[in-house]
C-alpha cells in the first residue's frame, strides 16, 4: 500500500480484504481483525472506520445483496468474490453511512475494483454502484 493513500482509502481497503477472508475463507469477525492489525500499514489506516463498515456489511449482507439485486445483470454466483466485496462495501455505505457523500462512496469503489478487481471491473462496479445510489441517494442526487 502507497503511503499516498488517505486513512479512509486504507480502511476501506483493509474491509475489502477482511471480506474476501469471510467469503471465501469463511473466517470470523474476531479472526480477521487479528489479522489485519498484524498487516503492516493498518496501524495508519482510520480503525473507527473499518471496524464499523466491515462489521456493517458483514450483518447487513443479505439485505445489500437484495439491494444490489436488481441493478445486476447476472446472477451474484456470476460475480467474482471481489467485486461482491466491493459492492457489498460500496451498497453498505450508501445505505448506512448517509454521513459519507455518494460520490465519494462510488469514486473509493471504483479505486477498490482498479486495485483489486478484474480488468473491466471497475466499469461493472461503478454502473451498479450509480445505480444503486439513485435508489437510495436519491434525494442527495437532485440537491444542486
Amino acid at each position: 500500500m502507497s503511503s499516498s493513500k488517505s486513512p479512509r482509502r486504507r480502511a476501506r481497503e483493509f474491509v475489502i480484504q477482511g471480506l474476501y477472508q469471510w467469503q471465501v475463507g469463511g473466517q470470523d469477525e474476531a479472526a480477521i481483525q487479528v489479522q489485519a492489525e498484524g498487516v503492516a500499514g493498518f496501524d495508519k489506516a482510520d480503525s473507527q472506520l473499518y471496524t464499523s463498515l466491515l462489521a456493517d456489511t458483514r450483518q447487513q449482507a443479505e439485505a445489500l445483496k437484495l439491494d444490489l439485486a436488481p441493478h445486476i445483470d447476472r446472477t451474484w454466483d456470476e460475480v467474482s468474490p471481489i467485486e461482491r466485496c466491493i459492492l457489498l462495501l460500496g451498497a453498505c455505505e450508501l445505505k448506512l453511512h448517509p454521513e459519507t457523500p455518494y460520490r465519494v462512496i462510488i469514486n473509493e469503489a471504483i479505486e477498490l475494483a482498479k486495485t483489486y478487481g478484474g480488468t473491466d471491473g471497475h466499469r461493472f462496479i461503478n454502473g451498479v454502484l450509480d445505480k444503486l445510489a439513485a435508489v437510495l441517494r436519491a434525494v442527495e442526487i437532485r440537491k444542486p
